[in-house]
């Protein structure tokens, strides 16, 4: 289990994460954030717990995604399956989602929020991985957002199945930090 505590002026964040049943512990105060992280949670299966409070929503979100995306990081097993997608449908929203945890982060997709949209973007690139996010259509920005965070964790289920090998032609990437 992977545990994190960020605290600047405008948030302070604790936030644990592991690959587990998808169970959610959440208290952010902001009702709609809390309900997509427990989605988030059952629908990746991961055991998240998150405690965050915050000046704005703006620095709440962004916040959020940082350190669940850091945290999730270590998590990522070194065999990791690497590779998944999703393609949900909410109602008339219909999304799909494709990701790559191998370590390199990128952040694709336009949301009719885009403090979602910068959610999904700032918990890509702490995570390192490669996110795609495409609504295919939706009129209800609510069904929209759902069906790309649930489409996420579908695509990031697959992405965390354990293999028993490094999934990748170079092999494992292997960074070490030299002092001068």
């Amino acid at each position: 289990m992977s545990k994190l505590k960020r605290e600047t002026r405008e948030t302070q964040i604790v936030c644990s994460v592991r690959v587990g049943s998808g169970t959610a512990t959440i208290e952010t105060g902001d009702r709609f954030l809390t309900h997509m992280l427990e989605t988030l949670a059952r629908y990746s299966g991961l055991d998240i717990s998150i405690e965050a409070t915050g000046d704005m929503r703006h620095h709440l979100l962004e916040d959020v995604a940082i350190v669940l995306g850091q945290a999730l990081r270590d998590e990522v097993p070194a065999h990791a399956t690497r590779f998944g997608s999703s393609l949900v449908p909410m109602d008339e929203a219909l999304v799909e989602a494709a990701i790559d945890v191998g370590g390199r982060p990128f952040y694709v997709g336009e949301l009719p929020s885009h403090l979602y949209e910068h959610f999904l973007h700032s918990f890509a690139t702490n995570l390192g991985a490669t996110l795609h996010v495409r609504v295919v259509r939706g009129r209800d920005k609510h069904h929209v957002v759902e069906a790309a965070v649930k489409a996420t964790g579908l695509a990031l289920r697959q992405a965390l199945i354990e293999g028993d090998a490094v999934f990748s032609t170079k092999g494992a990437v292997q960074i070490e930090r030299l002092d001068d």
